[in-house]
């Protein structure tokens, strides 16, 4: 006979598969079967924690940079499946980081907060490459409502990355090359789909730690260099034309090569 105690937890397991199962098909933070990652460039210290803990609190990967500087350095990485950028901050403001991003040919979504409310100022955020442009103070309900709407139509829009001769399809985690195929691992396309969008920018194994296995993980960089050979193989093993190049303290990136 179960105690009280297993059936509450019976029941809390069989709660918790439903809210899964729900989320999995109905919310954007388990699009492609992975956790949606979020920078927020917000100078507001306070603010910017408050947005990191409501999106955490929703099942969001969300990363903070406190000045333009480093916001566009995180960004430029080319890994994030959206940007939350305020408007005026010391050094680089918004807009620039915007027009930036837009340069590198990044289709990141892009939503602008500001304090300004004129349309002139609105204007100049679309601009820059905004999307979309939400008013300060923030209401939650309506940032929320535009997270998810940028992303659902990210998600629409974006089934695979590619490079060279070579895809990663988005839905299935089947790395493709022509007729050839082959499944990763949950690991190795996290770290295949960051390689693919980041293309010829190097990725540190430090920033390829924390996107994969987070900031508060025991793995170690040899981790990374395992997975790398793993990846190197199944490339080969496809016909891929890109290689994965190591360069001594500065990471991985990838290559074309002839074949």
């Amino acid at each position: 006979m179960k105690s009280i105690f297993e059936k509450e937890l019976f029941s809390d397991i069989f709660q918790l598969f439903h809210v899964i199962l729900y989320y999995s098909k109905n919310d954007v933070t388990l699009q492609r079967g992975m956790v949606m990652k979020i920078l927020v460039i917000e100078d507001e210290k306070l603010l910017a924690d408050s947005i990191r803990i409501l999106l955490s609190k929703k099942g969001f990967d969300v990363e903070v940079a406190c000045d333009g500087e480093t916001g566009e350095e995180y960004a430029k990485l080319g890994i994030y499946d959206l940007l939350i950028l305020d408007v005026m901050m010391p050094g680089m403001n918004g807009y620039e980081i915007a027009e930036k991003v837009r340069a590198m040919k990044c289709g990141v979504p892009i939503l602008m907060l500001t304090a300004k409310s004129e349309l002139e100022d609105r204007i100049r955020g679309l601009n820059s490459g905004a999307d979309y442009y939400l008013t300060k103070p923030l209401d939650t309900r309506e940032l929320l409502a535009c997270i998810n709407a940028l992303l659902r139509r990210q998600g629409s829009q974006v089934d695979e990355v590619s490079f060279g001769n070579t895809s990663l399809d988005l839905s299935s985690a089947m790395l493709l090359c022509g007729t050839n195929s082959i499944r990763l691992s949950a690991k190795e396309f996290d770290i295949m789909r960051l390689l693919l969008q980041a293309g010829d920018r190097n990725l540190s194994k430090e920033t390829i730690l924390a996107r994969v296995w987070g900031y508060d993980s025991d793995a170690v960089e040899n981790h990374v260099e395992v997975y790398i050979g793993f990846l190197r193989k199944k490339l080969t093993n496809i016909g891929s034309d890109i290689r994965i190049k190591a360069i001594r303290k500065m990471g991985y990136h990838l290559e074309l090569e002839d074949l």
